[in-house]
């Protein structure tokens, strides 16, 4: 791993679980317990920081997606683990670093937005029509639509403002969300192992 990988996990755990704005420049750079001639050889400024940061994260769940994917055969699972993986993410994500990247870092946050739309999109559909295929989903479900939703229900998820992390168990708010839309889009079969897999995840 190289100084600059270190550094940008170092910094995207620091802003994930304390917020991106909480730290100076200096601290974060105590913080990091780099020189600052360091910092500023690799880094224009913090925006650039956070930039860095918040793609380097994004590339690295995507490389694991990509990888736990190709071990995982059945359809319902692999929707499963997207799912689980994002509620494990954003439970363990301190609400003001959302909070922060849409107030401060609006560009870094399109980014952000827009790697869940293509990302995400693009796995949930092929995941749903590998279902359908495979008589797990049903076959009059609209894969483009459906995409959607589930993505727009990720984000709203994401979201702060709609459900406060000091009001609500987000593991609750995720099974109400999902396992009642992923059964409607299931055979019974399907169905079945939906129920299952939220037993076996605990969710």
């Amino acid at each position: 791993m190289t100084l600059i990988d270190t550094i940008l996990e170092e910094v995207h755990h620091i802003f994930k679980n304390e917020g991106i704005d909480t730290y100076s420049d200096d601290e974060i750079i105590r913080k990091l317990s780099i020189q600052h001639s360091t910092f500023k050889d690799l880094f224009s400024g913090k925006a650039e920081l956070v930039l860095e940061a918040v793609k380097h994260n994004l590339e690295g769940r995507e490389k694991t997606h990509n990888q736990v994917l190709t071990t995982i055969t059945n359809p319902v699972e692999g929707i499963m683990y997207l799912l689980q993986d994002g509620i494990s993410y954003i439970k363990e994500m301190n609400p003001r670093y959302i909070v922060d990247m849409q107030m401060y870092y609006p560009e870094v946050w399109k980014i952000f937005i827009g790697h869940i739309n293509s990302h995400y999109f693009y796995q949930i559909s092929e995941i749903l029509n590998a279902g359908i295929m495979q008589g797990f989903f049903r076959k009059d479900i609209n894969l483009k639509l459906v995409s959607k939703i589930i993505i727009e229900q990720i984000a709203m998820l994401l979201n702060p403002t709609v459900f406060p992390g000091d009001q609500y168990d987000l593991v609750e708010v995720f099974r109400s969300i999902f396992l009642y839309y992923l059964r409607g889009l299931c055979t019974e079969t399907g169905s079945r192992m939906v129920e299952n897999l939220f037993s076996k995840y605990k969710l």
